[in-house]
C-alpha cells in the first residue's frame, strides 16, 4: 500500500509512484495548459528523507508561471499564449513589454498611457550623470556599469524601494515604466562615456528604439536619422528577447525576488547573470568567430569543412532548447537581409562571411540532419555589427530586450500568496569528522606526527580531545 499521506493536490488525478527503501510513495502529476507534465515532489524530503539531484536543473521545474511557453521540439515560443511570429509581425517592443508584464494586450488607452509613462521617464536624474564623468573608468565593461546604475536607481527613487512587498507593489507600475525607459538611456550614455563622446539626451518625439539609436549615434552638430529598416530590426531584436522562460538570468531574478528584494536590485542581479559568456555572450562569440575566419584569409569555406570534421565549433548555430529551427532566428533572418542591404554602402567582409556561412549551413545535409540551423544569436550579432554597435554592447542590448521578462517574473513572485524564499538543497561530498589542528602544529613535520597520533584515536570525540591536548 503506497504512502499517500499529505500528498499535494494537483487537481488532475494522475500520480507518480516512487519506490524507496522497500516503500512506495505517491506524488501528484501537475499538468500545464500546453500539456507539459511535472511530478510535484515538494513533499519528497519530509516524507522520505531523500532529495533529488539535478545539476543544472535541466529536468527540474522551479516554478509554475503564466508568462512564456517554449516547445523546443516543435520550435514554438509564445508570450502569454500568443505565438512569437504573431507578435513579431504585428506588435512593437513596448506593446510586447506590456503584454508580458501585465498578461493581456493593452487597450488603446492603456497603450497610450503606458507609452507616455515610458517616454516621460527617459531622462536620468541629473545627479546620476556624475557617474559618467569619472566615477567609472573608460575601461569598465558596459554590463558592470549597467548593473551598478540599475541598482542605484533605488537610491534616487526611494519611494519605490522599501522592505514592504505590498508598498513595492503599489509603486510597481511606475517602477516598471521607469526601468524600461532608463535602461536604454543608461546603456546609450555608457557607450558615449566609454568612447569619449558628449552625452546625448533623449527626445520626446521619437519612438523607443529610434530614441536609443539617437542617443547612441547623434552628435551635437549632426543628428543621426536611422533608416526605418534599421529601427525596425533593432525593435524586433528587443521584442524577440523579451522573455525566454526560466533561463539563467530570469531564474536569478526570481531567486533574488523571493528574498523580498526590490525590483531594481532583482533586475540588477539579472544583468550580472546575463553577463556570463555561457548565457548572454553568444552573439559576441559569433562576431569573434567571423573575425578569426577573416584573419585566416578564409571566406568561410574552409571553416565550414573544419566544423564538419569536428576541428572547430560553428558559433551561432543550434540551440540547447530548440531541437528544430529557433523560431526567433526565422524572424530575424528576413530583417537581417534588409539591414545588410541598407548598410551595404559600408561593405563589411565579416557580414559577407556570415551570409556565406548561413547559406552553406541551411543547405548542407550535414547541418540539416543535426538541426544546426542559425539561431537568434547569429542574426542578432550580425545585425548589431552592421548597425555599428561594438561587441561589448551586444549583451547590453540583450539586457534591454530581456527587461520586460525580468519585470514580469519579479511581479509574478511578488504577487504570489505565501511565496517562499528559494533555497535549494545539496548533496554534501566533502570530508567528514576532520579535526581542528592548532596553528602551532600545522608545520609539515609536526602535522605528520600529529595526524599519526589522531589516526590512532577512535571517533570524532577522540580527535577533538587530541586537538585540545595539542
Amino acid at each position: 500500500m503506497a504512502d499517500t499521506k499529505d500528498i499535494p493536490s494537483s487537481g488532475e488525478g494522475e500520480i507518480a509512484t516512487f519506490q524507496l527503501g522497500g516503500k512506495s510513495y505517491d506524488f501528484p502529476v501537475v499538468i500545464g495548459t500546453e500539456g507539459e507534465k511535472g511530478i510535484d515532489i515538494s513533499s519528497l524530503r519530509s516524507r522520505t528523507g531523500y532529495i533529488t539531484l539535478d545539476e543544472g536543473f535541466a529536468n527540474t521545474g522551479s516554478c509554475q508561471s503564466k508568462i512564456t511557453y517554449i516547445d523546443g521540439e516543435k520550435g514554438r515560443l509564445c508570450y502569454r499564449g500568443i505565438p512569437i511570429e504573431v507578435m513579431a509581425e504585428n506588435s512593437t517592443f513596448i506593446e510586447t513589454a506590456y503584454l508580458i508584464i501585465y498578461g493581456d494586450l493593452p487597450t488603446r488607452r492603456q497603450m497610450s498611457d503606458f507609452s507616455q509613462k515610458v517616454l516621460r521617464n527617459a531622462n536620468l536624474h541629473e545627479a546620476m550623470l556624475h557617474f559618467f564623468e569619472g566615477a567609472f573608468p573608460f575601461t569598465a565593461h558596459p554590463m558592470s556599469i549597467l548593473s551598478s546604475l540599475l541598482n542605484s536607481l533605488g537610491c534616487y527613487y526611494p519611494n519605490m524601494v522599501t522592505n514592504d512587498r505590498e508598498k513595492d507593489l503599489e509603486s510597481f507600475d511606475d517602477a516598471a515604466a521607469l526601468l524600461l525607459s532608463k535602461v536604454r538611456t543608461i546603456a546609450a550614455m555608457t557607450y558615449r562615456m566609454k568612447n569619449g563622446l558628449p552625452l546625448i539626451y533623449p527626445k520626446k518625439d521619437l519612438g523607443y528604439s529610434q530614441n536609443f539609436l539617437h542617443m547612441m549615434f547623434s552628435e551635437p552638430y549632426h543628428e543621426y536619422y536611422p533608416h526605418d529598416d534599421v529601427t525596425k530590426a533593432l525593435d524586433l531584436i528587443l521584442l524577440l528577447h523579451s522573455d525566454h522562460e526560466q533561463n539563467c538570468s530570469t531564474s536569478t531574478v526570481r531567486m533574488v525576488a523571493s528574498s523580498g528584494a526590490n525590483l531594481f536590485a532583482s533586475v540588477s542581479a539579472g544583468v550580472c547573470a546575463l553577463w556570463g559568456p555561457l548565457h548572454g555572450g553568444a552573439n559576441m562569440a559569433v562576431i569573434k568567430m567571423l573575425e578569426e575566419i577573416y584573419r585566416d584569409g578564409d571566406d568561410g569555406t574552409r571553416f565550414i569543412e573544419a566544423a564538419k570534421g569536428g576541428k572547430t565549433r560553428l558559433m551561432g548555430f543550434g540551440h540547447r532548447i530548440y531541437k528544430s529551427y529557433d523560431p526567433r532566428a526565422k524572424i530575424l533572418s528576413e530583417a537581417a537581409d534588409k539591414v545588410f542591404h541598407v548598410m551595404r554602402k559600408k561593405k563589411d567582409p565579416l557580414l559577407e562571411i556570415a551570409k556565406r556561412l548561413e547559406e552553406k549551413a541551411r543547405s548542407d545535409p550535414y547541418f540539416i540532419e543535426r538541426n544546426l540551423y542559425p539561431n537568434v544569436d547569429f542574426y542578432s550579432g550580425t545585425i548589431l555589427k552592421s548597425i555599428g554597435l561594438p561587441t561589448d554592447m551586444f549583451t547590453v542590448l540583450f539586457a534591454i530586450g530581456r527587461m520586460p521578462g525580468w519585470i514580469a517574473h519579479w511581479r509574478e513572485v511578488a504577487t504570489k500568496p505565501k511565496s517562499k524564499i528559494i533555497r535549494p538543497r545539496q548533496i554534501y561530498q566533502g570530508e567528514v569528522n576532520k579535526p581542528y589542528i592548532k596553528v602551532r602544529n600545522r608545520d609539515a613535520g609536526d602535522l605528520q606526527d600529529y595526524e599519526s597520533d589522531v589516526s590512532k584515536s577512535e571517533g570524532y570525540g577522540a580527535a577533538e580531545n587530541a586537538s585540545f591536548k595539542a
